[in-house]
């Protein structure tokens, strides 16, 4: 049976709904995207469901009573606050009022305390087990990356002076004591338009009133958004009074930023010269220069590089914009079944994120182990990310549910959201976890059940349909999956299903969905470019169907 968690009234009697059958879950789910693989067998019943992660309150975040102003002090020195908005960004400034210098004096957090450890490998990072050879990289060199996701983003660094030229991960952030390879692309806000809190601390706080909640804003720079704003999928959440989606995202960038650049430092110390790192900003493959130029000028803007001098006049080419799915060949090239290929033939990347998925087909051209390759073509597909399940999980969850009105209060459907996403989601597979003997469908208890077939029909396969359609009939001798969806064990069934017959290779990385990163990252350290022009110019991009 399916039980979406337990609502806020379980003393309530409600009748049956439906009459299809329930599925079990039973097995172990597969790691959530940015958090540590789970350990134990999910149930989805109420007692193995934490709450919803509401447990902050903006008022006491970090122990402070209320929140300081953007000049308070972190660690006894000055927070510094960032520039204001020099360049302009198209249609998202025109005919605005807002002062955008007050808008952009985000929160310093300061680290959160972590116990020490006596073993020196394990740090606040991840480490990667596929370095590049030592003659591909410049001494001394720094490269960070920042994968900028819809739903989760993360920070990558690797240095040739650092563990052998191993890429590692932040995986310590504000307002959790435990690992995590990502934190939620989200940010909330008071009613002046302040900072209140991001990442994790945003996603799990308390809401008060005047603050406002943002999520899902990346998806402001789809192409087709940047064309035609009424286009922008009306189920995203609205933004607040006064702010553009830019506004927003330099916000994020800034905080995830400055907070990087502390850990970086804590673990790796003076060998971190991030003033004259090159920083990689990873973007969706389909992105055209419009948007592409608008991230560019928000990370500057948000101080991701800076001048460190009168003479340092090319500080801005320290900004390098990657694709994603060619973030993601840099780190899959080490998987031992792509080594199978040989040159001519081709391998396809499929990222899977939260709000897109990212399709590159490359040609391998030489040795793989130097990813001599070439891109053959990308394209992105639109709203088939593991966002959109969310979002169809919960128009199912208010159509089941109409005639219980007390049970769609904000926070039971927070609660049915939550158990959806953290467990149902990616350990769904489909058709095995249907259980035609068992006759609970519906609301008992406060605890809700939907039928596995009423649940694949509305939810998963709409999404993943248009996923198995992007990846179309090329002609492809390896699949890989990538991207927290790709952690979906009904998608990666349904790849296999679809594709398995004609395509050798199809594998999905244990650590898929820090792929985007930690290739970035690795992309960064190398001495000269590692993926080729592409064969099929963007201006006229090839279709993979």
């Amino acid at each position: 049976m399916s039980c979406c968690g337990t609502s806020r009234s379980p003393n309530t009697k409600s009748a049956p709904i439906g009459t299809l059958q329930p599925f079990p879950i039973t097995h172990q789910p597969t790691a959530h995207p940015g958090i540590s693989p789970f350990t134990e067998k999910s149930s989805f019943h109420p007692p193995s469901i934490s709450p919803p992660p509401a447990t902050h309150s903006l008022f006491r975040v970090n122990g402070n009573q209320s929140p300081p102003p953007p000049s308070s002090t972190t660690h006894g020195s000055a927070a510094p606050s960032p520039p204001p908005i020099a360049p302009q960004f198209g249609a998202f400034n025109q005919n605005s009022t807002v002062d955008v210098t007050g808008s952009l004096s985000p929160l310093r957090r300061p680290s959160p305390s972590h116990p020490a450890s006596g073993n020196p490998n394990l740090l606040s990072t991840y480490q990667s087990s596929a370095p590049l050879s030592n003659s591909s990289m410049d001494e001394g060199k720094v490269s960070v990356s920042i994968d900028f996701g819809t739903t989760f983003s993360g920070v990558a660094y690797g240095s040739s002076r650092i563990a052998a030229g191993k890429v590692q991960q932040i995986l310590h952030w504000p307002g959790s004591m435990e690992t995590f390879r990502k934190v939620p692309t989200c940010i909330v806000y008071d009613e002046r338009g302040q900072v209140l809190a991001w990442g994790l601390e945003a996603k799990n706080a308390n809401p008060v009133p005047g603050s406002i909640k943002c999520e899902w804003f990346k998806l402001f720079l789809e192409p087709h958004a940047l064309r035609d704003q009424s286009a922008v999928d009306p189920r995203l959440p609205p933004l607040p009074p006064g702010k553009k989606p830019i506004h927003l995202i330099v916000d994020f960038l800034y905080c995830m930023w400055e907070y990087a650049k502390e850990q970086i430092t804590r673990e790796i110390g003076v060998v971190a010269d991030l003033d004259s790192a090159d920083v990689w900003l990873t973007v969706p493959a389909a992105w055209d220069a419009r948007g592409c130029e608008m991230m560019r000028d928000a990370a500057i803007t948000a101080g991701l590089v800076r001048s460190v001098g009168a003479r340092d006049r090319d500080w801005r080419d320290r900004l390098h914009i990657i694709t994603e799915p060619e973030a993601a060949a840099v780190h899959c090239a080490h998987l031992t079944d792509l080594h199978k290929l040989k040159p001519s033939q081709t391998f396809m990347i499929c990222d899977a994120g939260g709000g897109t998925v990212d399709l590159a087909v490359y040609q391998i051209l030489g040795q793989l182990a130097t990813l001599e390759i070439a891109e053959m073509c990308a394209r992105s597909g639109a709203n088939c990310g593991s966002l959109f399940l969310d979002l169809r999980f919960r128009e199912l969850v208010r159509t089941l549910l109409a005639d219980h009105p007390a049970h769609l209060d904000a926070a039971s459907l927070a609660y049915f959201m939550h158990a959806f996403s953290e467990t149902e989601k990616l350990a769904y597979r489909g058709e095995m976890d249907d259980d035609p003997d068992d006759p609970h469908v519906g609301l008992f208890n406060g605890e809700l059940s939907i039928p596995g077939n009423l649940l694949r029909r509305e939810v998963f396969d709409p999404v993943v349909n248009q996923v198995t359609n992007e990846e179309g009939q090329s002609r492809i001798d390896a699949l890989l999956l990538v991207g927290g969806f790709s952690g979906s064990g009904y998608l990666f069934k349904r790849v296999e299903e679809q594709f398995g017959r004609r395509v050798k290779v199809i594998a999905r990385p244990s650590d898929a969905d820090t792929a985007t990163a930690r290739g970035a990252a690795q992309y960064g350290l190398a001495r000269r470019p590692l993926v080729s022009s592409v064969v099929a110019p963007r201006s006229y991009m090839m279709k993979v169907s």
